[in-house]
């Protein structure tokens, strides 16, 4: 099976991946009748091309494959002619039978990285931070409002007096009522809810529901045991619980909860940053208003960051199912077991069950954004994609916001729409972000922080207050490696307390939304 190599420069307009590929990729816009090099292959372009867009390399028949990352991306719906621009006219992502060798390809385990250390808040429960937040938890969409209250009425000079507080997070959602009680939906949203109480990054948390709600308050605390404040050392007899029904409406449950803060703010801020294992970092990767240079520069680069996590000992997480479907052999040939393998396509099966009751298919993605900057199917988005999972051997395979305890690489059934698919990486532990981007995401994700990895210089250049890091500069020249090693010392140093842009322009409250399931009833 041929696997993906990090991409090298035939020349200053294209990029060619795989020598197997009848397609490059262009490195900036190209003009009608440019002459590009790629490999051993020289082309006239028939037409203009954008960056980011697949240019022909040879004829391709009506029917046959477009080859991309040595792998197939999809078929011709006309002939294509060496130079031709290929995309949405001329490419369509078809059907295809994978081949699927589990465990076939297990890597070796990389090169130890040891030494490596990072200054973040050891928790008593042994689980380490990255930030110290507090969290007001909404359990129901009616006590939402509330929530945003609380934490907007809470006293300033007051939270200013505790330095060692990253601030008052409200979190809330749509959701926690109109499902069935105990059903998928409902266990789902449980265990999202208490993956944020629980977060090593929040320090302590308030739980606010309105009464009346099929999410009810009882079952969430009994069922995910949360029977302390989250992080104290202490015997506590419960979370700190305000039913609205029962404090006396709307304006009394805010009075209350600004003063169960004030409570709550001596003990989370007693906590001091401490040099901590780089072993413990838990980083969720994403990638979101993806390109056609995301799978060139971008995700690669994050892969080798992620490899070089895991030979420190810690977990690197890729997620968004939708989002590998046509690439999980890939994965599955380095799943460490055949019952990790196994559980990857199960998750895949279930996904394509799951689509097909709504009446639509996974391959309606890639979107309108991710089309324009050169993305034409999604098996050419999944090939992209997966490289941010670095090469490393798959170790684990987790449900929806599931407790991640591997160490290694491992994967999370998500969405691929970037805000539930976070989230469930965030509930599930991850105490850092890094989000790659071709067309210019604006992302943040309170309690955990969101670095942005810029896919191509001229977005980078035009949205610098929002982009943490350029990946862009491989297309002229700096290497995978190299971008690579940049991204962990930057994870390295936002772990520590280094600001994100998106921290900066306080960005992230509410970017928390919790992955639905199931009928509204």
């Amino acid at each position: 099976m041929a696997t993906i190599k990090n991409p090298t420069a035939a020349a200053v307009d294209v990029v060619l991946i795989h020598p197997d590929d009848n397609v490059c990729i262009a490195v900036r816009n190209l003009p009608v009748g440019a002459r590009i090099v790629a490999g051993s292959r020289s082309v006239e372009l028939t037409s203009p091309v954008n960056m980011g867009h697949k240019i022909a390399l040879e004829r391709v028949g009506d029917g046959e494959k477009i080859v991309r990352y040595g792998q197939t991306i999809g078929f011709a719906t006309a002939d294509i002619g060496p130079g031709d621009w290929v995309h949405t006219h001329n490419l369509s992502a078809g059907q295809f039978t994978r081949q699927y060798a589990p465990c076939s390809a297990i890597p070796p385990p990389p090169d130890p990285v040891v030494g490596r250390t990072f200054q973040g808040y050891r928790r008593a429960s042994g689980r380490v931070g990255t930030r110290n937040y507090l969290a007001v938890i909404s359990t129901v969409n009616c006590s939402a409002s509330v929530s945003k209250l609380i934490a907007r009425r809470f006293d300033a000079s007051l939270l200013a007096q505790f330095p060692g507080i990253d601030g008052i997070m409200p979190i809330t959602h749509q959701s926690g009522c109109g499902m069935q009680f105990g059903g998928l939906g409902h266990e789902m949203l449980n265990r999202t809810l208490a993956g944020i109480a629980r977060h090593p990054n929040v320090g302590a948390f308030l739980l606010v529901g309105l009464g009346c709600e099929q999410g009810a308050m009882s079952y969430l605390v009994d069922s995910q045991k949360l029977v302390q404040i989250a992080g104290f050392g202490d015997a506590s007899p419960g979370p700190p619980v305000l039913i609205m029904q029962e404090t006396g409406g709307t304006e009394q449950t805010v009075a209350e909860g600004c003063r169960r803060l004030a409570d709550l703010l001596p003990k989370a801020n007693d906590v001091r940053r401490e040099a901590i294992a780089a072993s413990e970092i838990i980083l969720g990767c994403e990638c979101g208003g993806s390109d056609g240079a995301s799978g060139i520069t971008a995700n690669p680069a994050l892969g080798v960051a992620s490899d070089m996590l895991v030979a420190a000992g810690g977990t690197s997480i890729l997620a968004e199912t939708t989002e590998v479907y046509g690439a999980e052999q890939m994965l599955v040939a380095r799943a460490r077991t055949p019952a990790v393998a196994e559980k990857l396509l199960e998750r895949i099966r279930w996904w394509e069950w799951y689509t097909s009751v709504f009446g639509c298919t996974i391959d309606g993605n890639p979107s309108t954004g991710n089309k324009a900057g050169g993305l034409t199917t999604i098996y050419e988005k999944s090939l992209g994609a997966i490289s941010k999972g670095g090469t490393t051997a798959l170790e684990a395979v987790y449900e929806y916001a599931e407790q991640v305890s591997a160490k290694g690489f491992v994967f999370m059934d998500t969405p691929g729409y970037d805000p539930p698919s976070v989230t469930g990486m965030v509930a599930g532990g991850a105490n850092v972000v890094v989000f790659t981007t071709g067309r210019g995401s604006c992302f943040g994700c309170k309690p955990t922080p969101s670095i942005k990895l810029a896919t191509n210089t001229p977005m980078f250049e035009r949205m610098q207050g929002d982009m943490d890091l350029n990946a862009g500069e491989i297309l002229t020249g700096r290497s995978v490696n190299e971008v690579g090693r940049e991204i962990f010392e930057k994870i390295l140093a936002v772990a520590s307390g280094e600001k994100t842009k998106s921290e900066l322009q306080g960005v992230g409250d509410e970017e928390f939304v919790p992955w639905v399931v199931g009928p509204v009833l």
